[in-house]
């Protein structure tokens, strides 16, 4: 793992040595963390967890708004920090090489457009399955509510944070073995949601 002052020496050294995982503090002496985060999103999908003091809703956004795969504000617990690493360096590459993807017994087949949980066949709507779809190959990142209504329902929708809620409750209802405690699609208050990769890990 190599440790960086800047900003720029961030932006250049994620160039020449294409890391696996960027943590990036937002406090930087030369550049907006954000700023930052832009341009390695100009040519790289590499994964970006951001490590914050800015804790406000606002900042929060910005940040998963501009690319961030995820976020932790400080003060923040060691064990959190290297669940969420693992969880980046092991779950979004994967959904980008196999159409197939499982977690816990349900198994999501991009190609096939097929959903199952166990041996039983889920029938999903065409909009949720543009929403699980949507949540199953950005797994494990927090998607903010304006992302997923561009997404699924386009950018003129990018205010009706209601429609998100909505379908996703009733996609909680077909793959959760316990809507009313959802482990699968897990909500991250006033910001969105994200698909848990280790929903049996508490």
């Amino acid at each position: 793992m190599r440790s960086l002052g800047t900003g720029k020496e961030g932006v250049a050294k994620a160039a020449s040595e294409r890391p696996e995982l960027i943590i990036l503090d937002l406090g930087l002496p030369d550049l907006d963390g954000v700023e930052v985060l832009k341009k390695i999103r100009e040519w790289s999908e590499v994964p970006v967890l951001v490590l914050t003091v800015r804790s406000s809703e606002k900042d929060i956004i910005s940040c998963l708004d501009a690319g961030a795969d995820d976020y932790l504000t400080k003060p923040f617990r060691t064990g959190e920090l290297l669940a969420r690493v693992r969880n980046a360096l092991r779950h979004r590459p994967s959904v980008q090489e196999a159409p197939v993807f499982t977690v816990g017994d349900l198994q999501i087949d991009l190609s096939a457009r097929t959903v199952k949980k166990g041996k039983e066949n889920i029938k999903l709507t065409a909009t949720e399955y543009a929403l699980l779809a949507l949540l199953v190959r950005n797994a494990g990142r927090v998607l903010t509510h304006n992302y997923i209504l561009e997404q699924v329902w386009g950018p003129t929708f990018s205010e009706e944070s209601q429609y998100t809620r909505v379908y996703v409750g009733q996609l909680r209802k077909k793959i959760e073995d316990d809507p009313a405690n959802p482990k699968l699609i897990v909500t991250e208050a006033g910001i969105g949601y994200r698909l848990n990769t280790e929903p049996d890990s508490g």
